[in-house]
């Protein structure tokens, strides 16, 4: 699993996927979660706006396992 570390108390589902380079542009989020590909702790996730916090597990088919971390 990945670790993605973020400087914030917080971060939205479809910047972390950008963060984390599972895609190229923000605007891509909205394909990947309509998709179905992207869970976050276990459960099925479809808003861009989802607000990730450290100890978060974000799962993209395709592209592996990354947990939130705090820097």
């Amino acid at each position: 699993m990945n670790q993605v570390a973020i400087r914030t108390e917080y971060i939205k589902l479809d910047q972390f996927l950008k963060l984390a380079d599972c895609i190229p542009t923000g605007g891509m989020a909205k394909a990947l979660l309509q998709d179905g590909l992207v869970r976050v702790n276990k459960e099925p996730e479809e808003r861009r706006g989802r607000k990730l916090y450290p100890g978060d597990i974000v799962e993209v088919d395709g592209e592996g396992s990354f947990e939130v971390v705090a820097q």
